[in-house]
């Protein structure tokens, strides 16, 4: 038997004919991984690790799945060379793998904490990845041989951690080469990278060192290594702009604030975080440099140098992010370490990203926080521990906070899923803590009767109407080492008087401080006498002004419905489900945070239905002045040179307040207002002739997603709730409209040419016998399309919804959701936002 591991290798190939490497040994770094997507007599994977001077190889048939139930069958085969792993062009026809090859996933590997390299040898494998779109843990188990097997049999599969998703969220998003941009046909056609447009190729992970792995065990659990799940990985990404260096920082701007509350409000209206313990601030992006700002305009780049390096290489020209910035102790958040990491030059901390307010320009403070949470998503899939978004969860606040303080966390913050961001504390975001804590501020400190100890407590104020207050004492929570460097702090404020009135029996034996310090106290309630009871130190603020520092007092419960009412109730909206007016409303008050992101802010037409949809029902697009405060206009040119007044919302009031005046369905246009002229997606309206089944649709969509993918642009579908299905296509707004319309003509037109048994890019009924009609005309300025989960005016109510393209193979009609299955809809968007579905900045090719 041959000692020569790339025997196999060399034997099955001619490299007088082949451009790929010969099999030679050589030193590497031992912890290299990739996959190259091979378009070879099958479509299939190759997923290789380097191990032994070699890389160790799988075919995956069907590519690796992010959904840790979906297990992926991988054929071993030959190993190859390490200098195979950077090989991307085509085998010419006939050779041995003949077809095309693109390097698909680059990244380093390494076995999890406590396990080897060598388990592979007994059939099992399980590890880390850090690559550009694979990451986190996943497992190869050998299959038991069956009968004359010549090859052996693996399945890889996906450990259920922060980075699991979608069963072929990858594959399907993956379309372009890692190393050079291109598509598989680009490959396939010899066009070289530096003539793409898309060149130089964007990396999706910032550069690594030589020696650089990836932490065993750094695909664990979100609870102990990441609080808060990060976001799947997807294959587009922000590229920095060409001017990036040159751009200006965005300006401070004052921070929206939260109200106290007792309780966590209910709704679907709500959005719910975690509640960070620690450091607020304002992260200023621009031209690969950061600022960090607290909450009161400080420029404290300098105390967060890491923070600040790390937000300098997000892919942005300019950005300003509003987020917390933490230390960690036991795998959660903890304000005592945040300080010790500060004074220790500021290792160890993360920044929690929680809002973006501007992003290359554009203010999106006026949008949605749906909308903005959904911008923010992408730019922080980064793999930079110091970076981190703040992930939510819609409605459920209850069992999210039971969990919380179940585990010892702070909190909840809950915000209104539709608001915009306003720069003052406002109930639209309110923050309910499971104990009580709060700054307040030092005014003197009483003697410890042991030696060594700096003082037995520190005694507090609090500003109220009148002035500072006293708010009582607190004395445990402090460190040997904490106290006597309070103390030093104490004696320089030194002052004779005390700064407040103080009760006679806390004031025996005190000594006053000017009060310019701010303490961090965790306390069980404030007395009758409003004095603070069970006080635990936890830190010193520097970030907060004294004269800010009150009591904080829970308010009201803020609103959970809409302000809109809604009229006729009982009115029947649709008699085959028997939907009737406010069914209707609730619905759409329901899943107004999950349909603002593509709702809000666009120029929309409503199909009205006054009497439900059984009778009369009209378009309207243009805004009469009768639909009340909650719903806006822009004014738009029109083609003649006139000026119409469009409608647009940006909340669950403007949607419910549609509905009040008989909307069943929304409508919009294939851009936003802030630039009317440029569209973000394309959409394709496959709409069958009376005779197709379902399956011939379905066959037909998947077919397009292929030829679109062909040239290098992701699409998704969504089930129309009518008749057909819609293939969407996301864009970044850069082309205008007549460019995008050309592009959906020509493309539609030649799908006919090329197959006109199945399709037709005409819309004349004569046309369209036995074949599906590809519409493009939505593609064109002013016209308009169903929007992602509007309720259709069609017996039954069918709900317009977007699917995956795995979810497609099972799903047996274009209503297969109605209105209701609002329960189903709404679990089913929960985690999956705007980027999920392919949001990107995908712009149209050369064809």
């Amino acid at each position: 038997m041959s000692s020569d591991p790339l025997e196999k290798y060399n034997a099955k190939r001619d490299f007088a004919k082949t451009a790929e490497p010969a099999g030679e040994i050589a030193p590497g770094t031992g912890h290299r991984f990739m996959v190259q997507k091979h378009d070879a007599t099958r479509l299939h994977w190759d997923f290789r690790l380097e191990l032994d001077g070699v890389l160790k190889s799988w075919a995956v048939t069907r590519g690796p799945s992010l959904d840790p139930a979906e297990k992926r069958l991988a054929v071993r085969t030959e190993d190859h060379p390490l200098s195979y792993a950077d090989f991307e062009g085509t085998i010419p026809k006939g050779e041995y793998g003949g077809g095309t090859v693109m390097l698909w996933d680059d990244g380093l590997w390494a076995p999890i904490e406590g396990k080897s390299a060598t388990d592979l040898e007994k059939g099992h494998l399980h590890f880390v990845l850090q690559g550009e779109r694979m990451r986190g843990e996943w497992l190869l188990i050998r299959l038991k041989p069956r009968g004359k097997e010549s090859r052996e049999n693996w399945l890889l599969r996906k450990i259920d951690d922060a980075y699991a998703g979608g069963a072929d969220q990858l594959v399907e998003a993956g379309l372009t080469s890692v190393k050079t941009g291109r598509t598989m046909q680009e490959i396939a056609e010899g066009r070289k990278a530096k003539d793409l447009k898309t060149w130089p190729p964007h990396k999706l992970l910032p550069a690594r060192g030589e020696g650089d792995q990836p932490k065993a065990g750094g695909g664990g659990s979100p609870r102990a290594s990441r609080v808060g799940k990060p976001p799947s990985t997807t294959a587009a990404r922000r590229s920095p702009s060409p001017s990036r260096g040159g751009s200006k920082p965005p300006k401070f701007r004052p921070l929206q604030l939260c109200t106290l509350v007792d309780s966590v409000p209910t709704g679907n209206g709500w959005l719910h975080e975690m509640k960070y313990d620690g450091y607020r601030a304002l992260v200023a992006v621009a031209g690969g440099k950061a600022k960090v700002y607290t909450r009161t305009g400080l420029d404290w780049t300098d105390k967060f140098p890491g923070i600040a390096a790390a937000a300098a290489d997000l892919p942005v020209e300019t950005a300003l992010i509003d987020g917390e910035i933490v230390a960690f102790k036991d795998g959660k958040p903890d304000f005592s370490t945040l300080q010790d990491a500060i004074s220790g030059g500021g290792d160890g901390l993360a920044l929690f990203a929680f809002d973006l307010l501007e992003l290359d320009g554009e203010d999106l403070a006026p949008r949605p926080l749906v909308e903005r949470k959904d911008r923010l998503r992408p730019l922080f899939d980064v793999a930079d521990d110091r970076l981190r978004y703040s992930e939510h969860v819609v409605g459920s606040g209850e069992k999210l906070f039971e969990a919380m303080c179940a585990e010892g966390f702070e909190g909840v913050v809950s915000k209104q899923a539709d608001a915009p961001y306003r720069g003052t504390r406002t109930k639209g975001w309110v923050k309910t803590k499971c104990t009580r804590r709060q700054e307040f501020v030092v005014i003197g400190w009483s003697e410890s009767d042991k030696a060594g100890r700096g003082f037995r407590a520190l005694l507090l104020g609090l500003n109220g109407p009148d002035g500072l207050r006293y708010a009582g004492k607190v004395g445990t929570g402090f460190s040997t080492e904490k106290m006597l460097d309070l103390r030093a702090k104490l004696d320089a404020l030194a002052r004779k008087t005390a700064p407040v009135d103080v009760p006679r029996a806390a004031a025996r034996g005190a000594h006053w401080v000017t009060p310019r310090l701010v303490a961090e106290v965790a306390f069980a309630e404030f007395t009758a006498e409003d004095v603070v009871r069970h006080a635990s130190f936890l830190g010193l603020r520097e970030d907060k002004p004294v004269e800010d520092v009150v009591a904080e007092k829970p308010a009201e419960p803020p609103a959970t419905t809409s302000t809109v009412k809604i009229s006729s109730p009982d009115r029947i909206i649709d008699p085959t489900s028997k939907l009737t007016k406010s069914k209707l409303a609730a619905y759409y008050e329901a899943m107004a945070p999950v349909m603002l992101p593509w709702l809000a802010n666009r120029p929309i037409s409503l199909v009205r239905c006054p009497q439900g949809r059984a009778k009369q029902c009209f378009f309207q697009k243009h805004d009469a002045g009768s639909f009340g405060n909650h719903v806006h206009h822009v004014d738009i040119r029109e083609k003649d040179g006139s000026t119409e007044p469009y409608l647009w919302v940006d909340s669950a009031d403007g949607m419910l307040a549609c509905v009040q005046m008989g909307t069943i369905e929304f409508h919009g246009w294939g851009s936003l207002i802030a630039d009317v002229e440029k569209p973000d997606r394309m959409v394709f309206d496959l709409d069958p002739d009376e005779g197709l089944g379902f399956d011939d649709v379905k066959r037909a969509a998947e077919d397009i997603k292929q030829h679109l993918a062909d040239i290098g642009l992701t699409s998704y579908p969504m089930l129309s709730g009518g008749k057909g299905i819609h293939v969407v296509v996301p864009l970044k707004p850069q082309a205008e409209w007549p460019a995008v319309k050309s592009f959906a003509e020509r493309f539609a037109r030649a799908l006919g040419e090329a197959d006109p048994g199945r399709f037709t890019a005409n819309m004349k009924k004569a046309e369209r016998k036995g074949r599906i009609f590809l519409d493009w005309l939505r593609n064109q300025r002013g016209s308009t399309a169903v929007l992602p989960y509007v309720v259709r005016a069609r017996a039954g109510a069918g709900v317009a919804t977007p699917i995956t393209w795995s979810e497609l193979k099972d799903i047996d009609s274009p209503a297969a959701f109605t209105a209701r299955d609002l329960d189903t809809l709404l679990s089913r968007a929960d985690g999956r936002s705007l980027t999920h579905w392919g949001t990107s900045d995908q712009v149209l090719p050369e064809v």
